[in-house]
């Protein structure tokens, strides 16, 4: 599971290095994609398999079916973890977000999101509004039962 937050450099070839704790997770790869929120998803293999699955059950006919493969897969890249820990960022997705030497790596379970410091302070502000923050998640189901 990924998690936490690091504050990572991107260098003059748009290489990242993946945070340590998140290697083990990449081994066979990363899928990175545009995100939601002004920010890049990167997925593992599986999990990016999972949501392909999802994405080719839904009807073609479905003009939003359609725009929505449009949005993840014409903004995404495959790329392996060279022996320094880093991946490369193509250039199409750093100007999507406007990534440029600094960035900010987030660990959301399933999957990581890489941000501009700005954007990410912009989305961490939000979260630290407890009023807010409680009235947006009311309606969220996060009941945990015991096994």
């Amino acid at each position: 599971m990924f998690l936490g937050q690091y504050e990572h450099s991107i260098d003059s070839k748009g290489r990242l290095t993946i945070p340590a704790r998140f290697r083990d997770l990449l081994e066979d790869g990363a899928y990175i994609t545009l995100g939601f929120d002004s920010s890049l998803m990167v997925m593992t293999s599986d999990y990016f398999n999972r949501m392909v699955q999802k994405i080719n059950a839904m009807n073609m006919a479905d003009p939003t079916s359609r725009q929505f493969r449009r949005f993840i897969f014409s903004k995404a890249d495959h790329q392996e973890i060279d022996r320094a820990g880093r991946i490369l960022i193509q250039q199409f997705l750093r100007d999507a977000v406007g990534l440029q030497d600094t960035v900010i790596v987030v660990g959301v379970g399933e999957y990581v999101e890489i941000w501009t410091p700005e954007a990410w302070n912009r989305q961490n502000e939000a979260l630290l509004n407890a009023e807010e923050t409680a009235e947006r998640f009311a309606s969220l189901d996060l009941t945990v039962s015991r096994p």
